[in-house]
């Protein structure tokens, strides 16, 4: 497997704990993807405070700019490498009350329809992003295994109303 990683991302999961091979590219959306699946698959990736930072100015818009484009992917999610308490606890380097940063975070995956995954710690979230690349893979495999069959028998049941009608 192939994970491309966007070439914006600072600090970028290595998954070397994992069967994966790794390439840095310019991704439409979402911080790490499939190669020859990046507009279907997007993944982003978020350390608490940078996850309490764009949820205020500036960092707001294009953060939901992101979650805009990501909402229209077969698989999209925002991993963040931190626990739900931890943000109710306001365990992060801001002034943002708790309750709004949950409220905002809330707000967006309905409104974007992006999940959340709250992976706990930086392993956790290489863990998480591996684990659901690696699972739309093989559910892309399976649809095509389905169709392939299908497609086959299509053209068998073909040749046989060929056969007969060349026979009438």
């Amino acid at each position: 497997m192939r994970i491309l990683i966007d070439t914006r991302e600072q600090n970028p999961l290595t998954f070397e704990r994992f069967q994966a091979e790794t390439e840095r590219a310019a991704l439409l959306a979402g911080d790490y993807s499939l190669q020859g699946w990046a507009d279907h698959v997007g993944v982003e990736r978020k350390e608490l405070n940078d996850l309490i930072s764009c949820l205020k100015g500036d960092n707001r818009d294009r953060f939901e700019r992101e979650l805009a484009k990501l909402r229209f992917y077969d698989l999209a999610a925002v991993v963040v490498e931190a626990n739900l308490d931890d943000v109710s606890k306001g365990r992060y380097r801001s002034e943002m009350n708790p309750h709004a940063a949950l409220q905002s975070i809330f707000a967006f995956q309905v409104r974007y329809r992006v999940p959340f995954v709250w992976a706990g710690t930086r392993a956790g979230a290489e863990y998480v992003t591996f684990s659901l690349l690696e699972k739309y893979l093989a559910e892309i495999e399976k649809r095509y295994q389905r169709l392939t069959r299908q497609t086959e028998a299509v053209a068998q049941e073909g040749i046989k109303i060929f056969a007969l009608n060349a026979g009438a």
